[in-house]
Parts: C-alpha cells; structure tokens; sequence
C-alpha cells in the first residue's frame, strides 16, 4: 500500500502536473502544528451539525481540486484581474462553502502561522465531513500537500468528467489520472450525497437524441418524477433534485441501489451499466462494507494525485489568494 501511495503521489504527467519532491505522511503537521487535524475536524463537525449538505460540497470540490492539476488546492483560489480561476470555470460555479475552508485556514493561521497547506486543509475536511455520521475517519488522510500558485478556468472542462460521458470515455478519463476502472465506480459512489442540477440532464427526459424524446435506460416512473422537479427550460440553471432520493444527506449504498433499478441520474451513472464488469462491481458494492473499504482505498489513491511536496509550491497564508513574492 505505502508503495502505491508513493507511486501515484510522485508519478504526474510530467510538464502538466509537475514532478513530486518528497512524499505524503501520516501526522505531517504532529511537531509543526499539532492541533492542525484536531481543528480542523472540530470545525467540520460543528458546520456539518448546522448544513447537513455540507459533505457532499466538500467531496465534490475535493475531487474539483484533484483532477485539474492535482490535489493542490488550484480549485480554491480566486480570480484576478489577469486570469480567470477554476472556480469560476462553468463546470465548478454550483461549487459552494469555501467559506468553510477559509475559516479553518484562519484558525490554523493564527495556531500556526505559515504552516498548514489549504490543499491539506481541504483533503481532512471532506474526509471528515463525509465520516461525521459515522463518528470515525472512512479513510486516511496522508498529509504533507503542498499549495499550487496557478489557477485556470480553462482547464477544468478538459480534466473533470462529465454528465454526459459514456463509459469508454469515463474509464479514459479516470485513466488520465492514475486511477483505475474501480476507482471509476467507486468514486461515483460518491453520488450517494448531494443535488444535481437540473441542466445537467435535462435532456434525459426532454431530447435526448434530438428528436423530443427521453432516455430509454432511465426508469420511466423516475423519469416521471423527475419531470415534476425539472421543467422544460433551457433557460433554468437552478432546479434541482436529490442525487439519490430520499437519503442524500447519508453515505451509504442506495446509489447502486437505484442505478440498479435505472434511477442513476446522470448518463454517466447509467454508463456503468453498460460494461459487464462494472455492473458486476456495482452489484457487489451493494453491501455497505464492501463499499466502505473500497470508497477508502480509491479516496486514498485520489488524494495522492499530483501532488507538490516538499519545496515545491508553497504554503498559502490565505486559501485565495497566493502569497506575495515580496
């Protein structure tokens, strides 16, 4: 396992994602900062008491961060008035709670000035989120992330997935990134928290093969429903509906579930029932414990993808803004 972990963490599309100077560990900050984990789960867990949506938004922008340019904490910084960031790319505008992350880099700031990495920051925080109702950490969060000083809009249409992606060109995708077919399936188990937007498969239920008509693969109760919650508006970027139905706000298996009833929301979701060996994964990870272990081993392996270390990047005072040269 340590030796997959060094793999993925140094092995980057050199030229892209840059070259690994050190390697991730476990209690990173335990002699620079030793409250650094402590705090920040003290404030995950308070927020996550009050926005039961909070896991889902720092799952999702954990893996935002990942996949454009690696776990560098890229996807958190603002834009300026020469460049246009990440987040303000089309992909990541239904991004939400970076307030969160800038208050725990705030009370880290100030325990620990100059220390503490905002790509860390977010890493802990989406893991301890998603684990709050579990009252235990799904998975490890080796530490030791470095902050990324470039940002790009352009970049994150041409690395995350899509809504509408198949499965060749999913398994291509997560391929880009070091991860592998179960990775893929694994990590859209992730879907089990969360809303999506309307606008991002409308055209399931509306037009999807141009002609007025509506997917054939999605259940067509579901589809019903999902008409009462999706109106016919190109226009409306704002509905939206549970990702999984009636329990979005709790990690557990009634993603694969519903996906196995035809009631994956997206088209990439019913993507992976097209392939034989991903719907036989999907009807595995059905049992919670084998989707718990497998979500960890694939959240591990995404946490290490490109990541700076070392001298490499820096170590952001504020999670928006790089720091001065001067």
């Amino acid at each position: 396992m340590k030796t997959k972990l060094i793999l993925l963490a140094c092995v980057a599309v050199l030229g892209f994602l840059g070259v690994c100077q050190g390697l991730l560990t476990k209690n990173f900050y335990k002699n620079s900062c030793p409250s650094a984990e402590s705090t920040v789960n003290q404030i995950i867990s308070q927020r996550v008491l009050t926005n039961p949506s909070l896991p889902a938004r720092l799952l999702r922008m954990h893996f935002h961060d990942c996949f454009v340019r690696g776990c560098d904490g890229s996807i958190l910084l603002n834009s300026t008035a020469n460049s246009i960031a990440e987040k303000d790319a089309l992909i990541n505008l239904n991004l939400a709670s970076f307030d969160v992350i800038d208050e725990i880099k705030a009370a880290l700031e100030t325990a620990c000035p100059r220390t503490v990495s905002c790509s860390d920051i977010l890493a802990l925080a989406a893991r301890d989120a998603v684990s709050f109702q579990y009252n235990r950490n799904l998975w490890v969060v080796l530490t030791g992330r470095r902050d990324g000083t470039v940002s790009l809009a352009s970049e994150p249409p041409l690395n995350l997935p899509t809504p509408d992606m198949n499965f060749t060109r999913l398994k291509q995708n997560f391929a880009n990134k070091g991860l592998s077919q179960q990775d893929l399936i694994v990590l859209s188990g992730g879907h089990t928290i969360g809303i999506g937007h309307c606008f991002l498969f409308r055209s399931r239920l509306y037009n999807f093969t141009g002609n007025g008509d509506q997917d054939p693969s999605l259940d067509p109760t579901y589809a019903t429903f999902l008409k009462t919650q999706c109106p016919n508006d190109n226009t409306d970027f704002v509905s939206s509906v549970e990702m999984d139905p009636a329990s979005s706000t709790n990690v557990d298996t009634n993603y694969y579930s519903n996906l196995l009833q035809k009631k994956g929301l997206f088209s990439s979701d019913a993507a992976l029932l097209t392939n034989n060996d991903a719907r036989n994964a999907v009807i595995q990870l059905v049992k919670i414990d084998r989707f718990l272990n497998a979500f960890a081993n694939s959240m591990e392996r995404m946490g290490a993808i490109g990541v700076l270390t070392g001298t490499a990047g820096q170590i952001r005072e504020k999670c928006w803004l790089v720091n001065s040269s001067t």
